[in-house]
């Protein structure tokens, strides 16, 4: 049997970068250098000959590409479809990539950022349908259900059979219903039944039927570069899950704060309110700070008791995170 010619492979490395600065989750983007083509995270190739290992080389190109030095970092996954970072046509190498979940503080690198050409956006102008806490957003009702709807109205029988599910079924899964509820651990399922649905233009650009048209520009959220959506969206849903059973959010936190500030961070990550009292009974619970004996100083208002992240609980037990839930 002759030898089938199998096309070249190249790895990248893209980094979701994620700060939450005075309530707002915020994401790292860098521009991508070409007129009309949307920002993305930060992402290069890997070198097997200069990076001994992936995390090196996704290291070593957020620091090339932004003033950042990377702490907390943990490999997502592996993105390999085949048109998420081709165009329709392309028989250049087939781009696998690898990403990952980057916790870190604002510091002082406003202005090397610009020079970059890199900043910071919230992560919600990417996923606007994401942001619960001033309630459920009117956008969902408005323009993204209708036209899901009508998409789930022309079910496929062959996609139904290989996800075991009618595309109503999908989407009541996704976004809520009376049986099942909003769960805002499913940002990944969300995005990829808009995507599935051609109503992103991710989605276009990539040679997807649009049948039903896209959603409003504001309803749709902003397009990044290649893939990088989809990475994000897994970030977020890896984020926002992890915060119930590992302490990641102190990676994000100041050496001190006080209880609003974790509550508030805490908000901006799951996307929904929680109940003051509640959140600081099961603060108190998991016993996860303690005080540090100083008080913030504010211009209004009273001083708040600082506290700071309790790191023996690390070895105390093997899952403690805050437990909050959704709506």
């Amino acid at each position: 049997m002759p030898e089938v010619a199998r096309p070249p492979i190249e790895i990248g490395l893209a980094a979701a970068i994620v700060a939450v600065p005075e309530r707002e989750p915020l994401i790292l983007v860098v521009a991508s250098g070409n007129p009309g083509e949307p920002a993305g995270l930060p992402f290069g190739p890997f070198d097997p000959i200069h990076h001994r290992t992936l995390d090196m080389g996704l290291r070593a190109w957020v620091e090339e590409q932004t003033p950042l030095k990377l702490g907390y970092v943990e490999q997502l996954y592996t993105f390999g479809d085949r048109g998420r970072h081709a165009h329709p046509g392309d028989l250049g190498p087939h781009l696998v990539s690898v990403g990952y979940l980057a916790l870190t503080r604002i510091g002082k690198e406003s202005e090397a950022l610009a020079r970059t050409g890199a900043s910071w956006r919230r992560w919600y102008d990417f996923f606007p349908w994401e942001d619960w806490r001033g309630g459920r957003p009117a956008l969902l009702d408005e323009a993204v259900l209708p036209a899901l709807h009508r998409w789930a109205e022309d079910d496929d029988a062959d996609e139904t059979a290989r996800h075991a599910l009618s595309r109503r079924e999908r989407v009541g899964l996704a976004f809520g219903s009376d049986e099942a509820p909003w769960d805002e651990e499913r940002v990944l399922d969300r995005y990829e039944l808009l995507y599935s649905a051609g109503l992103v233009p991710e989605a276009t650009r990539d040679g997807r039927p649009a049948p039903i048209g896209t959603l409003p520009r504001l309803a749709a959220g902003a397009p990044m570069r290649f893939d990088h959506r989809r990475i994000l969206a897994t970030a977020i849903s890896r984020l926002r899950a992890k915060l119930k059973y590992r302490p990641v959010v102190f990676e994000l936190m100041a050496p001190a704060f006080s209880l609003t500030e974790l509550q508030e961070t805490v908000e901006a990550i799951s996307g929904h309110h929680v109940h003051k009292q509640n959140f600081r009974r099961l603060v108190e619970a998991a016993a996860l700070v303690e005080p540090t004996g100083a008080e913030s100083r504010t211009k209004r208002g009273r001083p708040a008791a600082l506290f700071r992240f309790r790191r023996e609980v690390l070895k105390e037990r093997p899952a403690p995170g805050l437990r909050v839930g959704s709506r």
